[in-house]
């Protein structure tokens, strides 16, 4: 990670002479590169807004789990998974139930592989890690699970990357 950036301490791809910060601009760069952030203008559309979901479900989320963390007094994390991370994790999972009810292919968006099938499974295999979700209670997630993780490529990577903590 950089402190040189207008962003500060964040990670940095340098491409050539350019530095890119951010995360999610980095996949979002990489993605366009190597052909993962959709095959049309809609369907690039349609993974921002998955991405851009996820973000939504994973601020409310952070309120919650930052309260837990903190030392927080329990009704004010008692409230803050009531009133705002259930809710998110609720509309999160259910839209994304509903594109993948939808889906021809079994992917989030379009026909293939998309950086927010990557993004919404790391999130889905982290929340089942840290116990804050249950694939097997959600089928349809699951099978988006391990269609991902039953590419060869990324399953060969997951069996082989170190455990982290979330």
């Amino acid at each position: 990670m950089k402190d040189s950036t207008p962003f500060g301490q964040v990670p940095v791809l340098s491409v050539d002479e350019t530095e890119i910060p951010q995360s999610m601009a980095i996949i979002r760069y990489l993605a366009n590169q190597f052909g993962y952030a959709g095959k049309s203008p809609e369907e690039k559309a349609w993974v921002d807004a998955i991405v851009n979901q996820y973000k939504d479900f994973m601020s409310a989320f952070m309120q919650f789990v930052l309260a837990q963390h903190n030392g927080k007094p329990a009704m004010e994390v008692e409230r803050l998974k009531i009133e705002v991370y259930a809710p998110a994790k609720e509309t999160y999972l259910n839209i994304l139930n509903g594109l993948l009810e939808k889906s021809k292919s079994g992917f989030l968006v379009g026909n293939g592989l998309t950086f927010a099938d990557l993004v919404v499974v790391e999130n889905l295999f982290s929340l089942e890690k840290n116990q804050h979700f249950v694939a097997a209670e959600h089928p349809i997630l699951l099978a988006l699970k391990e269609k991902i993780y039953g590419i060869p490529a990324i399953k060969q990577y997951v069996e082989s990357r170190p455990d982290t903590q979330f």
